[in-house]
Formats: structure tokens, sequence, C-alpha cells
């Protein structure tokens, strides 16, 4: 289905390895995702947690009842939509924008990984039609690719009216990605890279459901765990409150200064791996592994879920226990440093977008628990003796999720505007 949604896998997660891979997944790891991005987009990550923060405020006082769920999936789309298609008006804004591109993605992450029968039997096509999975699958894709066609038409008009590649022939780090990616496809030509509208779709497809989703559901487990475990709540509170006592909101600025912070989401990914399974790979060449042969060609899945979860490579593998990340600190923001810590996949296949999702994450979390205390609709905001505050039960897909939405009561600190 990958073949079929993502323009032929002209994306970078699931393009065969070869010179467009590499060339493809070198754009998005220099010009897209890299460090000179990153810092460029604070400002738009500072401005969609304010507006996080003002969502939570204005449901909890109408109400008392805020679905995090919902709202950090809005806050995760509104900062990868700024940074891909820039402030242009393609009907993403309000509730009804984003509560339409909610669902056309969840489509999307839902049909990538499915197996329609005319992929085993072409002739038992009919099934699929039947079924309602060809209908559905050509909906979603028509919703999306009008969508990008949109972003794509938009921005050449633009560029046709005097917004012009840069003249000194470096990408101009101060646009957003498609604006990046029509500067490669006119900058890399003699280098062999042609990014034609396809490719530049299933390139931001690629970024846009994965950064989205990922720092969404991490977020959402962060608070789920911290809710079942008061101790760690109160010790990150405490110190974030008191890294941004005197500012009243917390900046990237103050995150370097909040070690327990980055364990908690560490050790959320480490037990809640976003990914359950990476991306399929392809063997290049015969191995052997644990004595078993390996042909060239093989089909492999690696199951980062059970790697972070193995009993062998982790102390109380099944317990969540930030204090393991504070004695041993691993940056998931690098890829690949500890083969027992895999969120982000590793090796050259290893997601280019971790830097990107790291202060997208740190930043929202922070500022949740500086601004409000939390507590849990179930049990009216209490405890029952041996019984968690929040069900931690998962539902797999591309993501690993928390099979009920994340329904919490948030309580504004005062003093805090």
């Amino acid at each position: 289905m990958a073949q079929r949604l993502l323009y032929g896998v002209r994306d970078v997660g699931f393009a065969p390895y070869g010179e467009y891979w590499r060339q493809a997944r070198r754009v998005c790891a220099l010009h897209l995702l890299g460090p000179r991005r990153v810092a460029y987009f604070r400002r738009v990550r500072e401005q969609e947690v304010d507006a996080l923060i003002a969502r939570i405020r204005h449901e909890a006082a109408a109400g008392g009842a805020v679905n995090l769920s919902d709202v950090l999936i809005c806050y995760s789309k509104a900062i990868i939509s700024r940074a891909a298609f820039d402030d242009g008006d393609y009907g993403l804004d309000g509730d009804e924008g984003g509560e339409k591109l909610r669902r056309v993605f969840a489509d999307f992450q839902e049909l990538v990984l499915a197996s329609p029968m005319r992929e085993i039997a072409p002739w038992l096509g009919w099934v699929d039609t039947l079924t309602g999975l060809e209908g559905k699958t050509r909906r979603m894709f028509e919703a999306l690719d009008g969508l990008l066609e949109r972003v794509i038409a938009d921005h050449r008009s633009r560029r046709s009216g005097g917004r012009q590649v840069p003249a000194d022939g470096e990408v101009d780090d101060h646009r957003d990605f498609v604006d990046v990616l029509l500067d490669v496809d006119e900058m890399d030509k003699d280098a062999g890279l042609r990014l034609d509208t396809d490719n530049i779709k299933a390139i931001i497809l690629n970024i846009f459901a994965a950064s989205t989703d990922t720092s969404s559901t991490v977020l959402a487990w962060a608070m789920a765990e911290l809710m079942n475990h008061p101790h760690e709540m109160r010790k990150l509170q405490d110190e974030v409150r008191g890294a941004a006592c005197a500012a009243g909101r917390v900046t990237e600025d103050h995150l370097d200064g909040m070690p327990y912070l980055k364990a908690v989401i560490g050790e959320t990914m480490r037990l809640h791996a976003a990914a359950g399974l990476l991306i399929p790979r392809e063997t290049t060449e015969d191995t052997k592994l644990l004595g078993y042969h390996v042909p060239a060609r093989t089909r492999v899945v690696i199951n980062a879920w059970a790697i972070c979860r193995d009993p062998t490579a982790w102390e109380r593998a099944e317990e969540f226990a930030p204090k393991r990340f504070v004695d041993a600190p691993v940056d998931y923001s690098r890829v690949g440093l500890d083969f027992r810590f895999v969120p982000f996949g590793a090796g050259r296949r290893g997601c280019p977008g971790a830097g990107f999702a790291a202060p997208t994450m740190e930043l929202a979390l922070a500022n949740m628990l500086n601004h409000f205390d939390w507590a849990s609709m179930a049990h009216g905001g209490g405890r029952r003796q041996g019984t968690p505050l929040v069900d931690v039960s998962e539902v797999f897909g591309l993501s690993v999720r928390l099979e009920a939405p994340l329904v919490l009561v948030a309580k504004p600190l005062s003093g805090l505007g």
C-alpha cells in the first residue's frame, strides 16, 4: 500500500536504498530537519506552545475536562503545518480544518500498513472493493493529493512572482519545507537529483505524517505515565517550576537545565516506542544472524517495542522509571547511539527528524506541567488502591497509541497567565 500512497515510494522512509534515497535523505537531514532549521523554527514552537496552553486553559474553564489526545495532535499538526507550508491558508486552521486533517492522516496511518488482497493476488482485487478498502483508500488519497497539489502550486506561483532561488546557491533556511524542496530541485539538477511534484508530495507527506503522530503520541504517553506515578509528576513539576519561576513560562533557553524532563521523555519513548515496528528494511547481501543464513533482498522488520522492553538489556524493563536516564543519560535527539534504545531507529535508515521532535516534545510537556496541576476524570481526581488513574492499554498501528483518548482535569496555577 505504501507504493500507492507515497507516489511509488518516492519519499524517504519507504524508498528503496539507492542514489535517489541517499540524495533525498541528505536533503531532509541537511536542509529540512538539520540543526539550523530546528533553530529557525524555535519561534514557531514557542508560539504554538503558547496557543496550546491557552487552549487547555479555555477548555478547563469551559467544562473542566480536557481531551489531551486531541489537543496534542492539534499542537503537533500546527507546528509541522507552519514548518512545511508557512502560513498559507489551505483550510487547515481552526477546529474544523484541524479535525478534517486529523481524520485524513488517521486514515493514512491505518492504510499505509494495510495489505490489500490485490497485492497478495491481483485477481482478488474485487475483495478490496467489497470490503470498502478500495473506496476508502481512493477518497483519502484524493484528499491528501488535492491539498498537496494546492500547496505546491501556490508556492510555485509566489516564486514566479519574484521569490527566486538564493543567488549564492545556498538553500535559504528561512523558508518553509516546500520552498526548500523547490530550491533544491533548481540547484541540484546537475548533481542528478530531480524533485518533480510527486517527489515533493511524497517527502512532505512522509514528514508530516511521522512528525504529527510521533510527537503527540509520546506526549500523551508521558502525561498518562506521570498521572499513574504522582511522585514522578511532582518531581518533574518541581524541576520545571524551579527553572521557570522568574519567567512564568518555559522557553527553549530553560530546557538544557531540565535533566529530569529529558529523563521522563526518554523513559516514555523506551516504554512506549512511538513506532512499535520500524519501517521494513531489505538486506543488500547475504549475511548470518545468530547462526541463521539471511539471503540478500530479505525483508527485515525491526521490533523497536520489544528491543526497548528487553529484560536482558533493561532492569525492571516493564516499569516506568525515569531515574534510569538520569543515572545514564541518553540523547534521544541523536539517532543510533545506544542499540538498546531505538525509538527513532538507527543506522542510515534512522529518522532524520529526531532533532526536530525533541524540543517540540520537551517544550510542550514542560509548559503543561508549569501552568497546570492535573487530575484524572476516571476516579474523580483520586486513586483507588492498586488501580492506575489512567488506563495505559495500547493499540498498535503506524504508532503505538493509547487505546482510549486521554481526558484529564487541568487546574490552572494562580498567577500564571
